[in-house]
């Protein structure tokens, strides 16, 4: 069975959007994984099909209502293990991680907010995970989901040209990648890290290694941190598994 990715939004026409290009078009195209839109606006309310309305307490904007999200989920009808999911900046940052257990199962339901956000009732009552992209505030969850679409369809079997692709990259180990070149061999006066020339595949990975450490190190102290806390964590535990290994004289 192929990935199958719901989208709840009030814009059904900005899907698959620049996901039907390239290997994600591709493999939309071969059956890998499935878009399907969903139109918030038909579960409206009234003549107007209202799916909004002002938020108690006062304030400035408007509030998807949690009766309109709860009749649009429960019209797509998608099967219980599948992830439901608000695209917010509220939420928790979407981490690898994360990606990888979206990947790995049947697929996710994505609810695209719009104006202020959505009625907090029907988040908490259908479990709805919510997840952010970054520190920012954008128009609509819209881009988001297609963020976390493209992140999620790249991992999928066969998508990529090589597994390695999914492995060797940022944040597959918790560090950012280390720096990439290709011909020529010197651009502009500048030259290819003589390692890479040597043949030396050791001599390269510990290279790569070092590059990916320092950068992480500049450019994301918050990765850093948590890199440097789990490398101490694993070796604190083999050398426990070490002691006790010869302590039962195995």
């Amino acid at each position: 069975m192929s990935w199958q990715a719901t989208v709840l939004t009030l814009f059904p026409e900005m899907f698959p959007g620049p996901l039907g290009l390239s290997l994600a078009g591709r493999a939309l195209n071969e059956g890998t994984w499935s878009c399907t839109p969903h139109d918030l606006r038909p579960h409206g309310l009234g003549r107007h099909r209202a799916v909004d309305d002002t938020p108690f307490g006062g304030g400035a904007g408007m509030v998807i209502r949690a009766d309109v999200v709860d009749a649009a989920l429960s019209a797509v009808q998608a099967p219980a293990d599948v992830p439901r999911v608000f695209m917010t900046p509220r939420g928790r940052p979407l981490r690898q991680r994360d990606v990888s257990r979206y990947a790995e199962g049947p697929g996710v339901v994505l609810l695209c907010g719009r104006f202020e956000g959505v009625d907090e009732r029907v988040l908490q009552a259908r479990n709805i995970e919510q997840v952010s992209i970054g520190d920012y505030v954008l128009s609509g969850g819209e881009t988001a989901a297609l963020v976390l679409l493209d992140a999620c369809v790249r991992l999928l079997p066969g998508v990529m040209g090589s597994d390695e692709s999914g492995v060797e990259e940022s944040f597959s180990d918790g560090l950012l990648e280390y720096p990439h070149y290709t011909r020529p061999a010197v651009w502009d006066g500048h030259d290819v890290p003589e390692v890479l020339l040597s043949g030396n595949h050791g001599a390269i990975a510990a290279w790569r290694q070092k590059q990916a450490e320092e950068i992480t190190r500049e450019r994301r102290p918050d990765l850093w941190s948590a890199w440097l806390a789990r490398r101490e964590e694993n070796e604190a535990t083999a050398a426990g598994l070490s002691g006790q290994t010869r302590h039962t004289g195995v």
